[in-house]
């Protein structure tokens, strides 16, 4: 063998021991093969860089931005508040799981997806008195399974659909994978409510101890003809939230305690929440509830460009003694106080009473430039942002749905190319208020991106030293049945999945399963899209796919767990594309 086919192999090799046995970033690790590739004349810079160029590449950076525009809308929950319903059970709760979660999935990136649906369901596990352990991983391998129906469902679809185009000239439609992904959703789903409640353990996750951080209380008003009146608390989702509970519900002159799940919600309700910080951030996205505070409403702020802040005040304050409303602190400061906490506990009675001292925490809801302001200045110890803690723009939500829609369509009709579609929804997204340009270039992972185009260097040259080729002849013959050599790619590319990421396992892979088809002397199709299922397959370890990392803390998961549901599920997915694809895409 040549010395490039050894430098090959041998960057192969070892990005994959880094991937599996390091910490390292995974950017890093194929950059540093990149390098290797390209010093040691495997690859020229134009080739080592190609990836950066593709299609398929900025495609998946363009729906990032759509993805950001829907969650920042609210627009997921908006549709899953809808769809989702009440379950009594839990064969109806994974029921109802399925259509919205394998819908969005199909459409949006499958992070996102998840990220929405897990406070829905660790709720419903609560009020049904069960484990989220029956209810979480589900949600994962479904998302995983709707991704497949579509080629924007997941990155590794659009990944080797710009190889397609690159190096074969081919290109997919919107649902052209539908043909085999709907009947693989299908039957992984019908197994998934078979069984994922004799087959996954009842265990606790890991929840937020609220006892164990600083205490607020924040209150919020029933909207009226909001989409909450009407309603029961436990209908709401307000009976179990992840960060802090209902306490007291003020109805005029009314002051009702400890209500009861069943208690009906009214309009102009005062609803008293306690718990840690990130509970007003909870409640900011739920549709139907304002603060209380009247002067959330008086913000000269942009709802895209607002955020929850702590603040803990300092000696120098030059409010202190003085009572929130003598201080004229939203005048002076331009954010609106949502609660006060006094070593750790919040401190009852109406805000604007509160005279500030010391060491007062103070939970605000003010534009995300005070952070900047006012880290420095003398007037604070400590400030901080909260995470994501932005308040969704429910009013949006339908114009996001529905530029969403328009991509689809006019995609899945080929009027223009997946790439043209997604660049102008993204763009939609902007022009529409849906999203801030730079809230729109922080949602995209660049470390992904990096990831996925740099691993088409380490594609490339497998295919120009002929790595690739002598793989190819140690796996086959001439001889070998198709469907065999079919199975083999299968089996190949889920093991490389299970221990690196899907997106480089795919781009490895590519090569081979070409070289494959060319030695059997039949037509890659086949090979390139029982690929494309295998790379998304990820059901055994929560290492594969980032929905299974997800829920694992939430879910209170071990790795036993993913084994014994995902290999038998791995196992449906695996022989349905080995039989249904060569019916589709004949050999």
């Amino acid at each position: 063998m040549s010395f490039d086919i050894w430098l090959s192999l041998a960057s192969i090799f070892c990005v994959l021991c880094a991937l599996t046995f390091t910490r390292i970033a995974p950017d890093a690790i194929l950059m540093a093969a990149l390098m290797v590739l390209v010093v040691g004349n495997v690859l020229t810079p134009q080739e080592a860089l190609a990836g950066f160029a593709n299609a398929g590449v900025m495609t998946i950076a363009a729906l990032y931005v759509v993805a950001a525009g829907l969650r920042e809308t609210g627009a997921v929950q908006w549709l899953a508040n809808r769809l989702l319903g009440q379950p009594h059970t839990i064969k109806r709760a994974q029921l109802r799981l399925v259509l919205p979660v394998a819908g969005l999935s199909a459409f949006m990136n499958n992070t996102a997806v998840v990220a929405m649906f897990i406070p829905a369901v660790q709720e419903w596990a609560r009020r049904l008195g069960l484990s989220p352990s029956k209810l979480l991983l589900p949600l994962s391998y479904i998302a995983i399974l709707g991704g497949t129906c579509t080629l924007i469902g997941t990155s590794t679809n659009l990944v080797v659909d710009g190889l397609l185009q690159s190096q074969m000239g081919i290109s997919l439609g919107m649902f052209d994978l539908a043909w085999v992904g709907v009947p693989i959703l299908l039957l992984g789903s019908g197994f998934l409510l078979l069984f994922a409640d004799r087959l996954l353990p009842g265990r606790d996750g890991a929840v937020e101890q609220i006892s164990k951080v600083r205490e607020y209380g924040v209150e919020f008003v029933v909207a009226p003809g909001g989409p909450l009146c009407g309603k029961t608390i436990a209908e709401a989702g307000l009976r179990n939230l992840q960060h802090g509970y209902l306490a007291d519900i003020e109805r005029g002159s009314r002051l009702m305690t400890a209500v009861s799940p069943d208690t009906l919600l009214e309009e102009n309700d005062t609803l008293l929440f306690i718990g840690a910080p990130e509970c007003a951030s909870e409640l900011r996205r739920v549709q139907g509830l304002t603060p209380a505070a009247g002067d959330v409403r008086k913000l000269s702020i942009n709802h895209h460009h607002r955020c929850l802040v702590e603040a803990v005040i300092s000696r120098d304050f030059t409010g202190l003694g003085q009572t929130v409303r003598e201080s004229r602190f939203r005048s002076r400061f331009q954010a609106v106080i949502l609660s006060v906490s006094r070593q750790g506990r919040r401190l009852p009675g109406k805000l604007g009473n509160i005279t500030f001292q010391v060491g007062d925490t103070l939970l605000m809801e003010t534009g995300q430039e005070f952070v900047a302001q006012y880290r420095y200045r003398r007037d604070f110890l400590l400030v901080s942002a909260l995470n994501d803690s932005t308040p969704p723009d429910f009013r949006k939500a339908p114009l996001a749905l529905g530029i969403l829609a328009l991509m689809v369509g006019v995609s899945g009709l080929g009027l223009i190319s997946i790439l043209e579609a997604v660049l102008l929804a993204g763009g939609g997204m902007l022009i529409c208020g849906c999203i801030t340009a730079s809230k729109a270039r922080r949602s995209i992972d660049l470390s992904v991106l990096v990831v996925i185009a740099a691993s088409f260097a380490l594609g490339a040259a497998m295919t120009k030293s002929g790595a690739a080729q002598i793989i190819a002849g140690l796996m086959v013959n001439a001889d070998m049945p198709p469907v065999l050599a079919l199975a083999m790619i299968y089996l190949m590319t889920v093991l490389f999945t299970e221990v690196i990421t899907n997106n480089a396992a795919a781009v490895l892979m590519f090569p081979i399963a070409i070289s494959v088809a060319e030695r059997l002397d039949v037509s890659c199709m086949p090979f390139v899209i029982v690929l494309m299922f295998a790379a998304s397959a990820s059901f055994m370890t929560p290492l594969g796919y980032q929905t299974n990392l997800m829920v694992m803390g939430p879910g209170g998961y071990r790795m036993r767990d993913y084994l014994r549901l995902g290999a038998p599920l791995s196992l449906i997915v695996g022989c349905t594309s080995i039989l249904l694809v060569p019916l589709i895409w004949p050999f």
